[in-house]
């Protein structure tokens, strides 16, 4: 378990201190064009998944993400106490990673944002991102389990841009984000409805793919 454990906190870590870091440098390089930042932004943070969950899935199965940790929860693929040990992991790595991607980058080392997203319009997004995201995980762990690492990357660099809220779809992601007043950041107020979404979009998934699942099982 510590091993698991200190997988879980140093590729979560590495994956906050991608996506803030390379928010910082994209917004650095675009000039002020939104686009250009965000897709700095979103090729990076694709990329690191692959190599995270390739590294990091024969250890604890590289959930980097408390949405994911809950879909297995419930599945029973992994106990309570292991999956809030594991989500603690994920929070405390993930902040960390924002703390160094802003020392590199010469931020204040805690620098909480002001970036407002909220709206009905993010919250569905939120949803609708971690449901894709978790359904990824659940339709392949079984057939396909070597695709996951490319599939998961794919499906987020896509969802960055196909949803509202461009795809946070992790709570643990999303809490450590509240630190950073940069272009990947979240103001901390606004933190709490889009975990909420993101639980119910884990919840979601779960219960669709073990229902279809189940059925392609059966005669």
């Amino acid at each position: 378990m510590s091993k698991r454990l200190f997988a879980e906190w140093l590729g979560t870590l590495f994956l906050l201190a991608t996506v803030v870091g390379s928010g910082i440098m994209a917004e650095r390089l675009a000039g002020g064009n939104d686009a250009i930042a965000l897709l700095g932004n979103t090729i990076p943070t694709g990329a690191i998944l692959v190599v995270l969950i390739l590294v990091f899935g024969p250890i604890s199965g590289a959930h980097f993400n408390p949405a994911v940790t809950l879909a297995f929860a419930l599945r029973r693929e992994i106990t309570i106490p292991e999956g809030l040990k594991y989500v603690a992991a994920q929070i405390l790595g993930g902040v960390i990673g924002v703390f160094i991607a802003h020392f590199m980058f010469d931020n204040p080392i805690i620098d909480p944002s002001t970036t407002a997203r909220t709206g009905a319009g993010q919250w569905l997004g939120e949803f609708v991102a971690t449901f894709g995201l978790v359904a990824t995980i659940l339709g392949l762990v079984r057939t396909r389990p070597d695709a996951i690492p490319f599939a998961v990357g794919l499906y987020i660099t896509a969802a960055y841009w196909f949803t509202s809220s461009t795809s946070f779809a992790n709570p643990a992601v999303t809490i450590a984000r509240g630190f950073s007043d940069t272009f990947a950041g979240i103001d901390p107020a606004h933190v709490p409805a889009f975990v909420v979404m993101q639980l119910l979009g884990a919840v979601a998934a779960t219960l669709v793919f073990g229902w279809l699942l189940k059925a392609r099982s059966e005669p």
